[in-house]
């Protein structure tokens, strides 16, 4: 089959997080739903708050022109400006409809900003671990993924990225709340490397943009905040999705949002307007504009998540697993308790209990722990946790 090399060799590097999925999906048929531990997916299973389905509804019957027509291709004027709006008013900044481009979630963003930002073998900094659909979306464009490590805690090692930038250097990448960790990185941690980036970017004499990926920016714990990045660097940029924060991840809704203050801003958010066309996302969905335009104050109910980050936490703690307790997201990243994380991966298996390896995320010596599931599947794969880390050790 004629099918482009470099899809052919992804192809046999496809998502390990799918993978486990379908697995799962093939041991429910065999064993029964009620029989398999399924934590491999990051797939919300609190529903959407109750403001979203009436919100839909209403929306549904009102008559409005145009309704499910082509709009500009940055979205609907009024849902840019009620994004801004609640920017401004969570983080006291001062952003206008001018710098929000809907996006196709936070994938479609990532992608459109990449489409705008690289040349060919520009490279772009990425703390490790991160979710490995970076390699896709920075190779999108020709650009080259650049792994850097994070401390033994997992926030960001601000020395080793500053010895990571060069002449190539793009941008840095950061997800926080991070997937796989649920590492929130602080305050003092952002600023930090926003002090390094103006000290780099004046000795290169370019500029090195800050792209957050911020998917999980209100799914937080334990009355941690995120910190915006725009508070701290002027040539950073926001992907933002409603996936987590309205449970909606089948809708592929975000935003891009670009910091007024960014070098050549008008430029930036013209190429942003035109890549979100010639990417092939066009506009992001017209109805779940409508809908989040009314919801910017609406958000899932997070305690849920929490009760079950600690339910999981205490469990695997008491049979002797090691790990950083999330600070956010619905991820916990643990430590396997042998070096060869696939080789653990596939005892856990034998336990009917599907968890993701630390390799697919390019931290080795670990797994992930998806605990956005009902609680019985929490509660019922205790014996099984157990068990695996026994039987090895």
């Amino acid at each position: 089959m004629a099918i482009a090399k470099k899809i052919k060799s992804s192809l046999s590097n496809s998502s390990m997080i799918r993978k486990m999925f379908e697995e799962g999906i093939a041991m429910k048929k065999k064993h029964g739903a009620d029989k398999v531990y399924d934590f491999s997916l990051g797939n919300p299973n609190v529903e959407p708050p109750e403001n979203f389905k009436k919100e839909l509804k209403k929306i549904a019957e009102e008559i409005i022109h145009n309704k499910h027509g082509y709009m500009p291709n940055a979205g609907y004027p009024e849902t840019r400006q009620a994004v801004a709006a609640k920017i401004n008013k969570t983080h006291g900044l001062k952003l206008d409809s001018d710098h929000i481009v809907m996006s196709c979630g936070a994938g479609g963003a990532l992608n459109v900003i990449f489409k705008s930002l690289l040349d060919p073998k520009d490279e772009v900094i990425v703390p490790v671990p991160f979710f490995m659909e970076y390699n896709a979306y920075i190779g999108n464009y020709d650009g080259v993924l650049r792994k850097v490590n994070t401390k033994e805690d997992f926030s960001l090692d601000v020395a080793a990225i500053a010895a990571a930038l060069n002449d190539k250097t793009k941008a840095v990448l950061i997800n926080s709340p991070n997937n796989p960790t649920g590492k929130v990185y602080s305050e003092k941690n952002i600023a930090d490397l926003a002090r390094m980036l103006v000290k780099k970017s004046k000795e290169l004499k370019k500029a090195i943009y800050l792209v957050s990926d911020e998917p999980y920016s209100e799914i937080v714990y334990d009355k941690v905040k995120v910190p915006n990045i725009f508070s701290f660097y002027k040539n950073s940029i926001i992907a933002y999705s409603y996936s987590k924060t309205l449970s909606l991840p089948g809708e592929r809704i975000g935003y891009i949002a670009v910091n007024p203050e960014i070098e050549d801003a008008d430029e930036l958010v013209s190429a942003l307007i035109m890549c979100t066309r010639i990417c092939g996302f066009v506009n992001a969905p017209a109805m779940m504009q409508r809908v989040v335009a009314r919801l910017q104050n609406t958000k899932v109910e997070v305690n849920v998540y929490k009760r079950k980050r600690d339910m999981l936490c205490s469990g695997l703690k008491k049979a002797g697993y090691r790990f950083e307790k999330p600070q956010g997201a619905f991820y916990l990243f643990v430590k396997s308790p042998i070096p060869d994380d696939m080789k653990f991966v596939k005892k856990l298996l034998e336990k009917n209990i599907l968890v993701v390896p630390g390799s697919a995320f390019a931290c080795p010596g670990y797994f992930r722990i998806a605990y956005c599931v009902d609680d019985a599947t929490i509660i019922n794969s205790m014996q099984g946790f157990a068990e695996a880390i026994t039987e090895c050790g």
